[in-house]
């Protein structure tokens, strides 16, 4: 395309000086705990074993997951002998851990980089929780957590946000310290919680290593995006559901094909040290555990019957991306009927899920944009290959299910672009006149960033793409959603600037979603 290579401005880093952001991993240790004396044994650390807080995540109403990792030398290996070592854990119904109702001990090993995961049952539906583990004579910082409301239960609001593209490099994670703040049941994390790549001199901070590959690497990564204080804020406030893109691994790969030219077993045994560094990180159930290089993230999570989460995976399956990826015209590959995003297995799971769901919203948690967009005015159209727009007999099928069956209110979450976009989801994009099955909220990135140079141009394109609603390009943040049985509304929460560990935060944009109206209004 003459005088524009939008793909090379999206892969651009805009980036600034700055001075790396420390502290607060003690946050919370002043605090009187009711943790047993008698311990089944005492560990020594060379430093608090509790550097990168605490985590809860996948609720149901019975139950939730609480993490943690021993990292004493969090950037170094994590800095824990070879051994196994018991850690205690308490969750309580106060946030003075005054009334505790449950306890026991969990073993860390060096396998799982001495990371656990207690998956706590027995407790009560829809209610807020309290937790703390402790590890010889050291206790961590007290974390809150909630339960889903019972299966089926009436309930008649429903609050979180979704967040997504937090490259470490690129700002700070103010954003974070303004989601914590937020009254919420959970969050959502759409991927590229860390990013691959090697040390940027223009950087506000700076990655630790060069580009990541080894299973020491991908650890070391993982645990310098938890020390920051404030994302560590906003595990320890709500229970958190996650899933991955590309960057928790290598950027654009797509199943067992890699962006650069590395060797295929190469990058099998990259993929499996990836997807096993994610898992220990992660507040995420044993179904997940790695098997190798295979991971089963996608699950469903249902609140009551007002709301149920399809979680997806769409980089683990899919096929390679079509016409040699990028922002180009789209080749005959693009339609290939084989073509798949999601893996034939998963697409069957989520049309299955979709058909018997009987909650008021049914929502599409994932990673790239679902809707068309031609990214440039005028001849000829540009499309973002490595979305849905690469892979368009998968997402017609998808698209044309919803029309056919019908479930209640299907809404599509959207991370990766790192900009804000809202979109009718149609069965033909090239009609106007073409019915709206289903609306998409794309969420903007926490510090990832998106080329000022190329804001323009997708405005320009705007009126060629009237299924699109709304877009921003500029601000960075997170997406806020409040559900009722009447409406869903979203509103774009973004920070005044990435470069200061102070932002104000505000509010962009609202729109509201109506029950039995697919798409979008603007309020």
């Amino acid at each position: 395309m003459d005088g524009f290579d939008f793909e090379r401005l999206l892969s651009t880093r805009l980036r600034r000086r700055g001075l790396l952001v420390g502290g607060g991993a003690l946050t919370g240790l002043a605090i009187a705990t009711q943790f047993s004396s008698r311990v089944v044994a005492q560990p020594r650390f060379s430093g608090y074993p509790f550097t990168l807080g605490v985590a809860s995540g996948d609720p149901l109403p019975d139950s939730v997951v609480l993490w943690t990792r021993l990292a004493p030398d969090p950037l170094n290996g994590g800095g824990m002998p070879s051994v196994n070592v018991p850690v205690q854990w308490q969750i309580a119904t106060d946030e003075n851990m005054s009334k505790v109702v449950l306890r026991g001990t969990a073993i860390t090993t060096p396998e799982l980089g001495h990371s656990i995961r207690v998956v706590v049952g027995g407790l009560q539906p829809d209610r807020w929780y309290w937790y703390q583990f402790k590890a010889g004579n050291e206790v961590s910082r007290i974390g809150r957590t909630r339960t889903a409301p019972a299966f089926g239960t009436p309930i008649n609001q429903l609050n979180f946000a979704f967040a997504s593209c937090q490259d470490w490099q690129n700002g700070y994670y103010t954003a974070y310290k303004h989601l914590a703040e937020e009254n919420l049941n959970f969050v959502v994390h759409l991927g590229d919680y860390i990013y691959e790549y090697g040390p940027l001199a223009i950087g506000p901070r700076q990655h630790n290593s060069p580009e990541i590959v080894s299973l020491s690497d991908y650890r070391n990564r993982h645990a310098l995006y938890k020390t920051d204080p404030n994302l560590q804020e906003a595990h320890a406030a709500f229970p958190w559901i996650v899933t991955w893109d590309d960057h928790e691994v290598e950027n654009d790969y797509a199943d067992l094909i890699p962006e650069d030219g590395q060797s295929p077993q190469a990058f099998v045994n990259r993929r499996a040290n990836a997807y096993k560094a994610y898992y220990e990180h992660m507040p995420l159930r044993a179904a997940a555990l790695p098997k190798g290089a295979d991971m089963r993230l996608y699950r469903r999570l249902t609140f009551g019957d007002l709301a149920e989460f399809n979680v997806l995976d769409t980089r683990q399956y899919r096929s390679d991306q079509p016409c040699g990826d990028g922002f180009k015209p789209r080749c005959a590959e693009a339609f290939a009927a084989d073509a798949t995003m999601t893996g034939r297995e998963q697409e069957q799971w989520l049309l299955q899920g979709l058909s018997k769901s009987q909650t008021r919203w049914n929502v599409i948690a994932q990673q790239v944009m679902m809707a068309e967009y031609d990214f440039v005015a005028g001849s000829p159209e540009i499309f973002n290959l490595d979305a849905w727009d690469g892979y368009v007999a998968s997402r017609n099928r998808i698209l044309g299910f919803i029309k056919d069956r019908k479930p209640n209110n299907p809404v599509v979450l959207t991370g990766d672009i790192h900009s804000s976009w809202v979109h009718d989801l149609k069965t033909d994009f090239q009609n106007p006149a073409s019915p709206t099955v289903a609306t998409e909220f794309v969420g903007t990135s926490i510090t990832s960033d998106f080329p000022t140079a190329a804001i323009a141009t997708v405005q320009a394109a705007l009126p060629e793409n009237p299924h699109t609603k709304f877009f921003d390009g500029q601000y960075r943040g997170y997406v806020r959603c409040n559900l009722t049985r009447n409406a869903w509304q979203t509103d774009f929460r973004v920070v005044s600037t990435i470069l200061d560990p102070n932002a104000s935060i505000s509010t962009l944009a609202s729109f509201v979603v109506e029950n039995g109206r697919p798409g979008a209004m603007r309020v």
